[in-house]
């Protein structure tokens, strides 16, 4: 890390609340020389909400390439530049990883300012799986690469979490009932934070059909999260199961498992599983 340079802070915004710039995130804008924003029209009503007057450059997907040279450039000469996104924590769906894998390798701090980010929000109040789920961002726009996305990830076990557009969430949605089947449990999330937040939690076709009848829930920013593929038990496994336990009372459990996948055909490594110590 080079001596006296200037650190790229990476600063979560609120994603609709205006209370939810942290007391830190406040002050890290403040102080920084520079703040590289997605919009900065949209980005100067939050900071002046704050009293932010720290210059402001606009850093988003079809300039960074070209930016990241003059950010580095301002790091190198000591000074401290904020990484800001329109809402929630910046690269999450949002430009900016560029400026970040360059300020890295050149061996500046880089360093994060932690908040908001609508698809954490969202699983916390979905009442889906948590413990493992994996983020989608948005889905292709164009019909056919949506349903070949989305054919590629319907036997995904863990948490699905995407984001989507208001003119594209009823079509989205009728494309994961088709291809993910319409009992699949689902959780549509919208403008979180917000005066008209929702948070729909219903099997897709329902959900797809509530969305499609009421134009209200067609509107604002969404996350729409959805569980995952439920593998069917093996049906060997409770005999497996019954016949390890009568076995694993006179043998060491993985020659039990063994023997006891041997005589009914269920997978030993189910059987094993949880015996390992």
């Amino acid at each position: 890390m080079h001596p006296l340079t200037g650190t790229l802070w990476v600063v979560a915004t609120p994603i609709g609340h205006l209370d939810d710039l942290s007391p830190r995130a406040t002050d890290t804008l403040r102080r920084a020389a520079l703040i590289a924003a997605e919009d900065t029209r949209h980005s100067r009503p939050l900071l002046a909400h704050y009293g932010i007057a720290t210059a402001l450059t606009a850093l988003h997907e079809h300039n960074e390439r070209e930016a990241v040279a003059a950010l580095l450039a301002r790091l190198a000469a000591g000074d401290d530049v904020a990484l800001i996104a329109d809402a929630g924590t910046p690269l999450i769906s949002d430009p900016g990883y560029r400026l970040v894998r360059a300020a890295r390798s050149a061996g500046f701090r880089v360093s994060p300012v932690p908040g908001a980010c609508a698809a954490i929000a969202a699983l916390s109040v979905a009442g889906l799986a948590s413990d493992r789920f994996v983020f989608e961002g948005f889905l292709p726009a164009k019909p056919a690469a949506r349903h070949a996305r989305l054919q590629a990830l319907a036997s995904e076990s863990r948490t699905l979490v995407f984001y989507e557009s208001s003119h594209r969430i009823e079509e989205s949605l009728a494309a994961l009932a088709t291809v993910f089947g319409a009992e699949r449990e689902a959780v549509l999330a919208r403008e979180l934070t917000k005066r008209f937040e929702t948070v729909l939690a219903l099997p897709l076709g329902e959900l797809a059909t509530r969305v499609a009848s009421d134009a209200d829930q067609r509107r604002g920013e969404f996350v729409l999260l959805v569980a995952g593929h439920a593998e069917e038990e093996d049906a060997r496994l409770p005999e497996g199961r019954r016949v390890f336990a009568l076995l694993r009372d006179e043998l060491p459990p993985a020659r039990a498992a063994r023997l006891a996948a041997a005589i009914t055909g269920a997978p030993r490594r189910a059987l094993y599983a949880g015996n390992e110590s």
